[in-house]
């Protein structure tokens, strides 16, 4: 049975979408954009808050929570696309604005949520990013900071940053060169180029490579492998954390190099920042979300009524409209 306070996680929300699989012990977040698919603020806003509900319910049951959970997984809804990073419409607004306090707090919001999936929730968890499209600028910084990276081979990677005059500041320097290095990180920041996640995979910095279209078959052999030797990994994991660290005051630091640096662009370098926002979205504009495989897979528990919500309050029927009949008994 399914432990109420537990199901508060699963709601619907504006930019994502939190399913839970009971056969792998994962909630999966998908990035479900309500325009382009970059993070917006609401979508900032509701990853960071879906993962201060999860370390809440942990300790709310004394870190062994009724329901298991030992993977956070990421992933898009966006057929081809993981995510394209950060909000450039944003970022054109406050540097002409000047407003240097609303760029440090948007970069302030990436690094909280990367520095948490990158000590995953300080919790006896494994965070993974399921990469099935292009991941580039903060999308590819992102997946970055998850413990594991599952990417099909084909995909696009990358900073494009320098082609209007910047550098990627939430976490890409400080994921990157602990993983292949300070300078092949540099050459790819400064090149502007995409990589192949084969390329990356052989330099070190995907976990796992997928076929394509196999990347969820891949996450599923890897947690059956994982799920075997899942106490030893979580005592690698720490032991790795100690040995080689990445302080939030470094994230926060060079958050703050970033937004000084957006306040030196000039006007040609945001046109150019504006084109990529223009073939960004005529990318995207034929594309239609579509219900993941993993969607498709889940199961659910049935719920019992009468129950009390995660507000306390007493429920006797199903009260929402359009519901999926295998959720209820």
């Amino acid at each position: 049975m399914i432990d109420m306070r537990f199901y508060a996680l699963l709601r619907e929300r504006e930019e994502i979408s939190v399913r839970y699989d009971p056969k792998s012990a994962a909630i999966w977040c998908y990035f479900n954009p309500s325009v382009r698919p970059c993070y917006s603020l609401t979508m900032l806003e509701e990853i960071h808050g879906l993962q201060l509900e999860i370390i809440d319910y942990f300790q709310m049951h004394h870190m062994e929570p009724k329901t298991p959970i030992r993977y956070f997984i990421v992933a898009s809804q966006t057929p081809g696309v993981f995510n394209y990073g950060g909000d450039l419409n944003l970022f054109s607004q406050l540097i002409a604005q000047r407003d240097r306090e609303k760029l440090v707090a948007y970069g302030k919001m990436c690094i909280d949520i990367a520095y948490l999936n990158s000590c995953s929730l300080n919790l006896p968890i494994t965070t993974i990013s399921l990469v099935e499209g292009d991941a580039l600028g903060g999308g590819f910084e992102a997946a970055l900071s998850s413990n594991v990276i599952i990417a099909e081979e084909h995909i696009k990677l990358g900073f494009p940053e320098i082609r209007f005059n910047l550098f990627p500041g939430m976490g890409a320097y400080s994921f990157l060169a602990r993983a292949i290095g300070v300078n092949k990180t540099e050459e790819m920041i400064t090149s502007g180029g995409l990589y192949s996640a084969r390329e990356l995979y052989e330099q070190g910095a995907i976990t796992v490579l997928a076929k394509p279209g196999q990347a969820q078959e891949a996450l599923s052999k890897f947690i059956k492998s994982h799920s075997r030797v899942f106490n030893g990994m979580q005592a690698i994991k720490k032991a790795r954390e100690r040995y080689e660290p990445i302080p939030y005051s470094e994230l926060l630091d060079i958050v703050k190099i970033w937004a000084d640096a957006a306040l030196g662009l000039e006007a040609k370098d945001l046109k150019m920042m504006q084109k990529l926002v223009q073939t960004q979205s005529q990318k995207t504009a034929r594309m239609v979300k579509t219900r993941t495989r993993q969607d498709r897979r889940i199961s659910r528990e049935p719920i019992r009524f009468p129950f009390i919500d995660s507000e306390g309050n007493r429920v006797v029927k199903e009260r929402r409209r359009g519901v999926d009949r295998r959720l209820s008994s």
